[in-house]
């Protein structure tokens, strides 16, 4: 590959890095390693690698040793594995100090792993991107050789979210009228919106969202995977967006694609959804019930971004609300987090998390009529599991203890859930 073109690309980026007005987020990295940041498009992996740089001019190192590649530049779209090194070569020309390697989106070049490792193993230091979970699999961590840390990249949380829109959020402000006021305005934003961090720039939120998912996500899903019955692909994701709050079997989905006369079978849906899975779309939790064979086959699904569900929904608000507790939940405690649905006992529970001895229900308000299910199925599960010891409900906006039968539930409003959760 010719120095020149790769010179433009790097000469391009800095102009980039130099003018963009950063956004911290919440996430450390220590000087001395090489990292892996994943996570869905638009979540913001650029921007956190942009802040890196940023950082380190700050701190003396030279434009010059900053060596930051885009492979979605359409002009690398045909650069194989073997012209990699041209990007040292260039580096070299570029400075006799040591360099800084930023290389965004590798996973577009098959065989980028040995690069990687190499250069790790020649003492770089190395910063990746990627958009696809396989780059956390076992499989890539190998051929890696475990020189690089792998970070999960998700999209704002509502501190971060609170924080672009300079939004005070400290504990000052949840005690102030006026400042609480906009953080419950941005929270109801966050709630319909989403947390993807380009949103926040956009004049017509919802006509970037629609773009962003039918171009990038379902799009990526479609080439990267060389998808042939798109339209059945469209049509489950529509599926799973309706079905948030409620477990559903394959069978079940392939059922209600069929019955808008397209066609589908199950080890297809099965295939897509792993997509959705692999783009950072979609996530599931499993029945902590449920027998360990019969978990994986009647999941509950959520959107990694309420923002992109909510495109599918109308005047649903307590399925986003349910969706944007399953995301916190999901990205501090992963695979600890299950739902808890109990033929045997009747106590159907919206979140359980064993190893903290939680559960907790969502729901929009509590009042006469969803009593009884939500206070309901916290009582009956504390009677009959004596390892629990938090109950709460999280709600839009009471905030109260509740205390029946011996038993003591918190509700909660999401805001503070969401800025609040430290356990």
């Amino acid at each position: 590959m010719e120095s020149a073109l790769l010179k433009s690309i790097i000469f391009s980026q800095h102009e980039i890095i130099r003018n963009e007005e950063i956004v911290p987020r919440d996430y450390q990295f220590a000087p001395n390693d090489n990292y892996v940041l994943v996570g869905m498009r638009r979540a913001g992996k650029t921007m956190i690698l942009h802040e890196i740089v940023q950082k380190l001019i700050k701190n003396g190192v030279d434009w010059s040793q900053i060596i930051y590649i885009n492979f979605e530049d359409e002009r690398l779209q045909q650069m194989t594995i073997n012209e990699f090194n041209d990007i040292v070569v260039v580096a070299n020309e570029l400075s006799d100090e040591k360099s800084y390697f930023f290389f965004d989106e590798i996973q577009n070049i098959d065989g980028w792993e040995s690069f990687a490792r190499r250069m790790a193993d020649d003492h770089q230091r190395v910063y990746i991107t990627g958009s696809n979970s396989k780059m956390m699999s076992s499989e890539i961590i190998g051929k890696l050789g475990g020189r690089y840390m792998m970070k999960l990249i998700t999209p704002y949380n509502l501190k971060e979210f609170l924080t672009a829109k300079n939004i005070q959020h400290d504990e000052a402000a949840l005690y102030t009228n006026s400042l609480l006021a906009k953080i419950k305005a941005a929270t109801d934003d966050y709630l319909h919106n989403g947390g993807l961090p380009e949103r926040l720039t956009q004049l017509d939120v919802r006509d970037y969202l629609t773009n962003i998912y039918q171009n990038i996500y379902l799009g990526d899903i479609i080439r990267r995977n060389s998808v042939r019955n798109k339209k059945s692909l469209s049509l489950l994701i529509t599926k799973i967006a309706q079905t948030v709050m409620h477990e559903i079997s394959y069978n079940g989905l392939v059922k209600a694609v069929k019955s808008t006369g397209n066609t589908i079978s199950v080890p297809s849906a099965m295939d897509y959804v792993d997509f959705a899975r692999e783009a950072f779309l979609l996530f599931d939790i499993k029945n902590f019930a449920a027998k360990f064979s019969e978990r994986e086959s009647l999941p509950k699904f959520y959107f990694q971004d309420n923002g992109i569900l909510n495109l599918f929904l109308f005047q649903k608000d307590s399925i986003l609300l349910e969706n944007i507790v399953a995301i916190a939940l999901y990205n501090r405690f992963s695979e600890d987090l299950y739902y808890l649905h109990s033929k045997k006992t009747g106590i159907d529970i919206d979140f359980y998390l064993p190893n903290k001895h939680t559960a907790i229900q969502v729901s929009w308000m509590v009042d006469e009529f969803s009593s009884e299910r939500e206070l309901g199925n916290l009582i009956k599960l504390a009677k009959n599991d004596s390892n629990i010891q938090k109950l709460y409900i999280i709600t839009m906006e009471q905030e109260q203890t509740i205390t029946q039968n011996d038993v003591r539930i918190e509700l909660v409003s999401l805001y503070k859930f969401l800025l609040k959760m430290a356990w």
